[in-house]
């Protein structure tokens, strides 16, 4: 079928893009027209017509009464997803894309993004719009599935789709010289129960789909009622009363009369003469062909001509007033619509007023964004931009004052890594291990960390606890010819190591984050200054040059924290101050926790006193003891080191300097790690490098002309993009001119 015989009679009869309005309304059309010519269509909310009600109440034969758009029919509920159609007016032949619209993903949950798949070529036979459709649906409810797989299929028949509905859209995007400029949406039906095929979720589902349209103030509501079916059965008005409490904007249709119930015709007329359930446009009477009609194939005309011989012939119908008459038939609702949805559009020209001027200043923008036109001197230009892209790279290595800043996206990797090593402290247990059971496997935090600005974490219960027998039998296992109460350095070294050894990971984690979010902020920038340039070949070439670069700073900061890890290997330290302070906290922190087991009064009562609270006689006698025998120097926090020796003193020594060690080591350890990656990859990465550029593009070698040439030359998509944003802003302007011709 070639394109002049796909566009046929019935479409100059289509409702909305018929040419019997009035001038006024056939001007706002026009207009309408015109703004989505501008293509700010995406960044308006043109108005819009959407069919709601119950299922098979006739929907989809409303929506093809309104644009002659013929859409897929079964017994039951047809329409399990919403289908869009975008309706242009164009001077060139007819047309019809399908694009498959994924805002959810195979469990309808909403997705970040929403996802475009074009389905298929696009149509100018309007004999092959049904079956696409069909197969489109298939592909939206069975989203594990390649759409192509339904597009080319030659057996598309799923016995069981993944999902009975979906939140995921059928777009058409149709043009041609007899299309209106409109926005219409076909939407599930809403249903009472999801029967044996439905699934949990589908009545909400469908009601959560159907009210993201129709709480639109822009939305014509057309309100599908079947007489076939008691109308307090059919959920759809209570909707629409919620989000059009008024009725202004909500058109009432009863479809399928010839199925009322003999004797019950009186209880329908009501809505016609608007007695009952009153709207401010009143209710309709529709009769679309019957099923069996369009497995015959009837026509468009046919079918209007037999629906008014229905309501000149049936009762109570052919006797209703003649200003009644005026609510029956598709031709009249179809008028109805139109009038309303001008309406609406007249009630939106001021905002869209404003909103044209608000698109011309971003087109203005967009035009002052794109890359000069191919300068007469490439060598220069290509200079220029290299220099530009170094400075702004600079910037952002260095810092911007920005929460979306490289350096801020640093930080919180860097908190976590200093996090992750702070929990490979060592979990000792100053008590045996058969006395585990049936205590708390956590001590008490000491008050000495409690003002550390990391916030005084001592132990991770995931890590496996260090019981302190068995620090006590590997300290003896390890003695060799050491005098009495002497232990190997080695026992306290092997500690060391066993917590150093678990800093690898975290390390090269943060190494290789850090890498991977320098790289895509570069990207980014290597995208905005090169992207039009050479139809993308200077760009590729320069993301090459950068990511080689990147990859050398990497393997350098590698190295660099292998060493580091070497260096800790080994206890060493020079903070001998630090070490035994902390040392001796832990010291008195073990032995405290050790002596309050089993002399917990005792402790309470030193806790007390140092907390000021309590009765502090007692406690003030044994410092005055204490001062009286020359141990002036004694704190009351120091008592239990008075109390005698305990067995367990090797491995509680043992156990305070590893802790203590710990300090000293882990701190070092997350202020050069973090420092060695930002100054080795991260400001590394800005290091001579227009220079690599200079010389990795070869612009400066024999070929340097020819070679600044083909990176400068502009490609056709950006000189596209200039002519049509020139264009685009010619039509904003004489939209906007239009705007202000009738009386705004």
């Amino acid at each position: 079928m070639n394109d002049n015989s796909s566009t046929s009679a019935h479409d100059d009869a289509v409702g909305l893009s018929n040419d019997q309005h009035s001038d006024a309304r056939r001007r706002l059309l026009d207009l309408m027209n015109r703004l989505h010519n501008t293509g700010v269509q995406a960044d308006i909310e043109i108005p819009m017509i959407a069919v709601i009600g119950n299922q098979s109440a006739g929907k989809s034969s409303l929506i093809e009464s309104i644009s002659g758009i013929t859409l897929p029919r079964a017994t039951g509920t047809c329409t399990r997803c919403p289908t869009e159609c975008k309706l242009l007016r164009s001077s060139d032949p007819w047309v019809c894309k399908v694009v498959l619209r994924f805002t959810s993903d195979a469990k309808n949950q909403a997705l970040g993004q929403p996802v475009t798949v074009e389905f298929g070529a696009p149509m100018t036979d309007k004999t092959l719009v049904e079956e696409r459709i069909r197969r489109a649906q298939r592909a939206i409810l069975n989203p594990s599935v390649a759409p192509r797989n339904f597009l080319l299929g030659d057996d598309i028949d799923v016995e069981k789709p993944e999902l009975s509905f979906s939140t995921n859209c059928v777009q058409l995007e149709i043009s041609g010289p007899t299309v209106a400029d409109l926005s219409f949406c076909d939407l599930p039906g809403l249903i009472a129960s999801t029967g044996s095929a439905g699934k949990p979720g589908d009545i909400k589902l469908i009601e959560h789909l159907v009210t993201s349209y129709i709480s639109k103030s822009t939305c014509v509501i057309l309100l599908t009622v079947t007489c076939e079916t008691d109308f307090e059965n059919q959920g759809a008005h209570h909707l629409a009363k919620v989000y059009d409490p008024e009725g202004k904007r909500t058109i009432g249709v009863l479809t399928k009369p010839d199925r009322i119930d003999t004797g019950e015709e009186e209880d329908w007329l009501q809505f016609i003469r608007n007695e009952r359930e009153p709207l401010d446009n009143g209710w309709f009477c529709v009769k679309q062909p019957s099923s069996q009609d369009i497995k015959q194939g009837v026509t468009y005309e046919l079918a209007r001509e037999r629906e008014n011989e229905f309501f000149l012939a049936t009762a109570p119908w052919c006797n209703l007033d003649p200003i009644l008459q005026t609510h029956l038939r598709t031709p009249n609702l179809v008028e109805r619509a139109s009038s309303v949805l001008s309406d609406l559009i007249s009630k939106r020209l001021p905002e869209i007023q404003n909103e044209i001027q608000s698109a011309l200043q971003l087109t203005e923008q967009q035009i002052g964004a794109l890359p000069k036109e191919p300068s007469t001197d490439p060598l220069n230009e290509i200079m220029d931009l290299l220099t530009n892209f170094c400075k702004d790279l600079t910037d952002h290595i260095d810092g911007t004052p920005d929460e979306n800043g490289l350096v801020q996206e640093i930080r919180p990797k860097q908190e976590e890594f200093q996090q992750k090593i702070r929990r490979t402290a060592p979990d000792f247990k100053p008590y045996e291990q058969a006395k585990a059971a049936g205590r708390s496997s956590t001590l008490k935090c000491p008050d000495f960390l409690l003002n550390e600005p990391d916030g005084g974490e001592v132990e991770d219960q995931n890590l496996a606890p260090i019981y302190i027998d068995q620090v006590y039998q590997r300290a003896q296992k390890a003695r060799s010819r050491e005098l009495p109460d002497n232990y190997p350095f080695v026992v306290r070294s092997a500690y060391v190591s066993e917590i150093t050894k678990q800093w690898g990971a975290p390390a090269k984690m943060l190494c290789d984050q850090t890498h991977k979010t320098l790289s895509v902020h570069i990207k980014r920038i290597v995208h905005d200054h090169f992207a039009l340039f050479g139809q993308g070949t200077l760009e590729q070439r320069v993301h090459i040059i950068i990511q080689n670069h990147l990859q050398q700073c990497r393997e350098t900061t590698d190295a660099r924290i292998d060493h580091l890890l070497q260096l800790e290997a080994r206890p060493y330290t020079l903070n001998n101050h630090y070490l035994a302070d902390y040392k001796e906290k832990y010291l008195a922190y073990y032995k405290g926790s050790r002596f309050e087991d089993s002399n917990p009064g005792f402790m309470q009562k030193i806790s007390e006193y140092l907390a000021g609270h309590g009765t502090p006689e007692t406690v003030d006698k044994v410092m005055s003891g204490l001062t009286n025998m020359g141990l002036s120097s004694v704190s009351a926090d120091q008592i239990p080191k008075l109390l005698g020796s305990d067995p367990m003193d090797p491995a509680l020594h043992i156990m305070a300097e590893v802790r203590a060690y710990f300090h000293v080591a882990y701190k070092r350890f997350i202020d050069n790690v973090p420092l060695t990656i930002d100054f080795d990859l991260v400001l590394g990465a800005k290091d001579q490098m227009f220079k690599k550029l200079r010389e990795g593009l070869g612009i400066m070698g024999p070929n340097g002309k020819k070679t600044c040439e083909d990176l400068t030359r502009e490609s056709p998509h950006v000189a596209g993009r200039r002519e049509e944003l020139r264009k685009k802003r010619e039509r904003l302007h004489a939209a906007s001119h239009e705007l202000l011709t009738i009386g705004l």
